[in-house]
């Protein structure tokens, strides 16, 4: 409701009487709201102010948005579009007739979680760059600019930021993307504790898991995801990670955050997947034919059978077999 207010004639008054800071009053007033304004003729007092509270399942301030091809997606999905049944009694650009049912429509002063964001066609997303810009963006009719103010929260995978990255026709979206990295976990306590919960939500929940087996897919996934340090053991560095101390244990360990320092900011983005960890977790309880359970032993041996057919390059191959046999079975030995 602040953007039927004029911040020039009407801003200094509201600061003082209601302490709304000026700032708040951007001035633009949706297409909607200038029909009804002309109608009640300038009389601001005639509109009413409903309270919302923002929710999820019925889309008030809270929307998703999903990539398509170029075949069965446009900027509607973003922007909304005419509602062809109100043609009948509305021309094609008058407010009334548009149906504000797009992702920026809905997610106005909250939150719209676009996902796989570089996964859809670039045509589609040009509304974002007003949107997050100058807070408004054009519909598909002319109607006039639509205000936004809320927070778009894009996801994707690392290889597919990267290649919008590279591309220099994408300069305009760099600019306006804070980027936040979110690497796999790299403690096997928390791991671990992912693993659980998974079998929990699934069909497995109540087939027998051998103690350690959680554990053990934990330390494979962590010690593929991590740095390695040149004057330290992989393991060691795995098990500081988790919290444990070392000192007397191994001589040649370091504290926590020289590792950190060592490894730098991209420590945590490459590695198995909590995905394909699962995924072979879940092979591990079906092995066995006559019974749905899993142990250290078939999970080792499924693993090691899930690697080869993934095809990795030789030499990640290679460390991923050799965290299986040189640290894991003897120590599951032990």
């Amino acid at each position: 409701p602040l953007g039927l207010f004029n911040p020039a004639k009407m801003g200094d008054a509201i600061e003082d009487k209601y302490g709304i800071p000026k700032r708040r009053l951007t001035g633009l007033m949706s297409p909607w709201a200038v029909k009804r304004l002309d109608e009640f003729g300038g009389d601001l007092t005639k509109f009413s102010v409903v309270k919302l509270i923002p929710s999820r399942l019925r889309q008030i301030a809270i929307a998703k948005t999903e990539p398509g091809d170029e075949n069965n997606q446009d900027i509607s999905s973003l922007v909304g579009k005419v509602d062809i049944r109100k043609l009948e009694y509305f021309s094609q650009n008058d407010p009334d007739a548009y149906s504000y049912s797009g992702g920026l429509n809905r997610a106005n002063q909250g939150i719209l979680e676009f996902v796989e964001m570089f996964k859809a066609p670039i045509k589609m997303l040009h509304p974002l760059l007003t949107a997050t810009q100058e807070s408004n963006y054009i519909g598909t009719e002319n109607l006039g600019a639509i205000p936004f103010q809320g927070l778009i929260l894009a996801h994707s995978n690392e290889a597919e930021w990267q290649t919008f990255k590279a591309n220099k026709n994408n300069e305009a979206f760099i600019d306006r993307i804070s980027v936040i990295k979110v690497p796999y976990c790299l403690r096997v306590t928390e791991e671990t504790m992912i693993y659980d919960k998974l079998l929990q939500g699934s069909e497995l929940e109540h087939g027998s898991c051998a103690p350690g087996t959680l554990k053990m897919l934990a330390q494979f996934s962590v010690l593929s995801r991590l740095q390695e340090h040149e004057n330290s053991n992989l393991y060691s560095k795995m098990r500081v990670y988790d919290g444990e101390t070392l000192k007397d244990v191994d001589p040649k360990a370091k504290s926590m955050q020289e590792y950190r320092d060592t490894a730098g900011v991209d420590e945590g983005m490459d590695g198995i997947s909590t995905r394909f960890a699962f995924k072979v977790l879940s092979e591990t309880f079906n092995h066995d034919t006559h019974e749905v359970a899993a142990d250290p032993v078939h999970l080792m041996y499924v693993l090691e059978q899930a690697i080869r057919r993934e095809q990795y390059p030789e030499e990640r191959e290679k460390a991923y077999m050799d965290f299986i046999k040189s640290e894991l079975a003897p120590r599951y030995a032990e």
